[in-house]
């Protein structure tokens, strides 16, 4: 067979750059996964070898680093191909970072995980060897791929990040890679766990249980229901991480034992919020006069009252710095701004507002989060609203229910994105098993 120069260089880029997509066997540190690191590490480079070759829709980068810009992917650490655990499973772990941009407004959740997986995951997953699928040493596929989305957060436009999980058994994979039809891959497929940002979903039409993090409504109703919370990762600087299934604490002095009544429906105009705005404008001068240096209010963004799921709630724009040793996910720094800055606000904000008026529904705490090493004056990656009604706000302030009680009944929402908090597991994360 005759090789053309072209075809020559590329099979010669390929043998070069491939290599470094896969980490080498030196440098796990677990005897068993080094092991067979170095035993399937020519069917690890036949991996990256096809990704290389084959045309992704928008550019995919391997990495062991998510959520990274693209300016950056040149410098970072691409070796990113793997032997490593996930709930006691040997699993093969691949990471990557797609920058393809999904629309929130015409594209659901499932939507644009289905795409990345459509994009990324299966290409990746078509091309493992049968060597791989035949080896009883690993137990499932770990693919853990980013991409980012557009949305308006209170009809500002923003850009953000998520990251798709797909945990599929390898027995399950090799039933894909034999699949006579469709249908028979799909159901292949099915018997996988797929997470959005930590939190379970269907990419199928089979039917799957769906975690719903957000069910606020039955939290604010009952404190004492159970749902799973959003954990803080499941694949993280190198390591598989388990999804935690974690209840609700309660106690008996939950601020609510009973279901709350139906509140009237709120007048939320441009005329009515201006009303409630100029009635509330010399507390809100005070309070940020006297509270900055505590509350670190951003100078363009004042408080103001916003509309927000029929209410009225008073937006708080403010800037979270925290020591740069607190680095992690997006969950950790969420939890950590509430427990050293946000939690330490409301019973100060509160007292600038009588308890017997009803003018406003809530306060909307939008702080932007960033480590003390970065050296932007303002704002920061990640930004994080905590939403709490007053009612709510009033019972943490008496000492009549918990942080954590407060974040289960509120609304959380990261970059835009509304999820669950665990402050607890979020802070402390969760070690791999070896």
């Amino acid at each position: 067979m005759r090789v053309t120069k072209r075809a020559l260089f590329v099979l010669l880029t390929l043998s070069l750059c491939a290599p470094a997509q896969v980490l080498a066997p030196e440098e796990i540190l677990s005897p068993q996964m080094r092991e067979l690191q170095q035993k399937y590490l020519a069917e690890l480079k036949l991996i990256t070898q096809a990704a290389a070759m084959h045309s992704f829709p928008y550019r995919f980068y391997f990495s062991r680093t998510l959520d990274l810009p693209e300016k950056d992917h040149a410098a970072s650490d691409q070796r990113s191909v793997q032997f490593d655990r996930y709930q006691g499973k040997v699993v093969l772990k691949i990471t990557g970072n797609y920058f393809a941009s999904y629309s929130t407004e015409l594209m659901s959740a499932e939507d644009r995980a289905r795409q990345t997986f459509t994009d990324v995951m299966l290409p990746l997953l078509q091309s493992v060897t049968p060597t791989l699928l035949r080896s009883d040493e690993l137990q499932a596929f770990a693919f853990e791929i980013s991409h980012h989305i557009r949305r308006k957060v209170l009809g500002v436009s923003s850009e953000g990040v998520e990251n798709v999980v797909l945990i599929l058994p390898r027995a399950s994979a090799a039933r894909f890679a034999q699949a006579a039809n469709t249908s028979a891959g799909d159901a292949a497929l099915a018997e996988g766990e797929v997470f959005l940002n930590a939190a379970p979903i269907s990419l199928w039409a089979h039917p799957q249980t769906i975690s719903a993090t957000g069910a606020a409504a039955a939290l604010i109703a009952k404190a004492a229901a159970t749902a799973p919370a959003v954990s803080p990762g499941l694949l993280r600087d190198g390591a598989v991480q388990p999804v935690a299934k974690v209840t609700v604490a309660t106690t008996s002095a939950a601020p609510v034992g009973s279901p709350v009544p139906e509140m009237p429906t709120r007048d939320t105009s441009p005329d009515a919020l201006k009303t409630v705005q100029k009635l509330y404008q010399d507390s809100l001068d005070r309070m940020v006069q006297e509270l900055n240096a505590q509350v670190h209010f951003v100078r363009y963004a004042p408080p103001a009252f916003i509309p927000f799921h029929k209410g009225v709630y008073l937006q708080l724009s403010l800037t979270t710095t925290l020591p740069e040793l607190a680095g992690g996910s997006q969950y950790r720094l969420a939890a950590l701004a509430f427990d050293q800055h946000i939690a330490h606000l409301i019973r100060p904000a509160l007292a600038y507002f009588r308890e017997d008026r009803g003018d406003f529904d809530g306060i909307d705490f939008s702080s932007s989060v960033r480590l003390n090493s970065d050296p932007a004056a303002e704002g920061g990656s990640v930004a994080v609203e905590f939403i709490f009604p007053v009612s709510l706000l009033r019972a943490y302030e008496r000492f009549d229910c918990t942080g954590q009680q407060l974040i289960d009944a509120g609304f959380v929402l990261i970059n835009g994105e509304r999820v669950g908090l665990n402050l607890q597991n979020a802070e402390a994360g969760f070690p791999v098993q070896p």
